[in-house]
């Protein structure tokens, strides 16, 4: 009986763990990639820019909607303090710049862009800004000089069709140009629609270059509305459209204005139409759930802090300590499929390799017929 009694126990056993000897382990899901990525730059857009503004808004903090939180370092190739030619030439092509630049490297050589390489992946590609299309941030994206000032130069890019989408300022840089050419023109002959209002007017085509002032535009204090929220509406619903995948720039160009004047309200008038744009784009995101939204800042400007209040302790002091910008680090914010990628402290480089990444492990895209 007790060698029986042993026998049934050693078979009890085997029948008890057989089943967990012969499971398979479970392979590990493959992470979703996203289709679009709509990438957003509050220029000048520190901390204690967000901190000062959104701390007592009665409205949607977007900020507070995101996922993922990390911090980039700024500093360009041959300054700690960066500039905004230098500090998004980094997020367009990978490598570190000097002031000034446009996306070439230290030594001034011409490396492929983030839209360059989304183009020879099928994706479609875009810019928004309130300052114009020409300016240093929009501009490191699609072009190739040495001076941010080259602004003449910079428009003539478009006509490599590295950018599908353009919408802000700059009308002059077409029309009104040293050399007597007009782009718009030669836009129009290679398949662009090119159009110069000071109105947004709904348009209809996958490709658009779309100018509403001669330079920048108002600001948010004199009356510019809701223009780069309907701007980025409209830029993306092109892009979605005709693209099956696709990248989208927008800049908040002003926060950094209102940082380099010292003026705490302008700059919040500016952050505050920025925060309007993040959550009409994470509405998108969240219905769609296929966009991977990225918001950062190439830099902060004017060395802002918030300083006690004697007067009002639940309140703070505005004080800036420059009209230029700043070294510290400024926050990056990511929502949506692959926003896993972009917390922890980093350089500001590494924010091109992890969108590469992405356009790269998607394959070939298809523009929509």
């Amino acid at each position: 009986m007790l060698r029986v009694a042993k026998i049934s126990f050693w078979v009890l056993s085997i029948l008890l763990i057989c089943p967990f000897l012969l499971r398979s382990e479970p392979k590990p899901r493959k992470k979703k990639m996203p289709k679009r990525i709509i990438f957003l730059i509050g220029d000048g857009m520190g901390l204690a820019q967000i901190s000062g503004v959104m701390v007592n808004y009665a409205g949607q903090n977007a900020f507070e909607r995101f996922e993922v939180i990390g911090l980039s370092k700024t500093a360009s190739a041959d300054n700690y303090v960066t500039d905004s030619g230098a500090g998004a030439t980094v997020f367009s092509i990978g490598k570190k710049a000097k002031n000034g630049a446009i996306g070439v490297d230290s030594a001034e050589k011409a490396h492929p862009s983030i839209f360059e390489i989304a183009k020879n992946n099928g994706w479609g590609t875009g810019v928004v800004a309130t300052s114009s299309i020409t300016h240093a941030t929009p501009a490191s994206f699609y072009a190739h000089v040495p001076s941010r000032k080259m602004e003449d130069e910079i428009a003539a890019f478009l006509l490599q069709q590295r950018c599908d989408i353009a919408i802000g300022g700059g009308q002059k840089f077409f029309t009104q140009r040293k050399d007597q050419r007009n782009l718009f023109t030669e836009l129009n002959q290679i398949g662009f629609v090119t159009k110069h209002d000071s109105v947004l007017v709904q348009t209809d085509a996958p490709k658009l270059i779309y100018t509403l002032a001669a330079n920048g535009l108002k600001t948010r204090q004199a009356g510019r509305g809701t223009l780069l929220n309907d701007a980025a509406k409209l830029a993306q619903a092109n892009l979605t459209k005709y693209y099956t995948s696709s990248f989208l720039m927008v800049e908040g160009s002003q926060i950094d204005w209102g940082g380099h004047d010292n003026d705490f309200e302008y700059m919040k008038a500016e952050l505050l139409d920025f925060n309007e744009v993040l959550n009409a784009v994470l509405d998108w995101a969240q219905k769609d759930k296929n966009t991977l939204v990225v918001v950062t800042a190439d830099h902060e400007t004017g060395g802002l802090s918030l300083l006690e209040d004697k007067q009002n302790l639940k309140s703070f002091v505005p004080h800036y300590s420059s009209k230029g910008h700043s070294g510290i680090m400024v926050p990056v914010f990511a929502f949506g499929p692959g926003s896993e990628n972009f917390g922890g402290i980093y350089e500001n480089t590494a924010l091109f390799d992890k969108f590469k990444a992405i356009i790269e492990r998607n394959g070939k895209s298809k523009q929509r017929k």
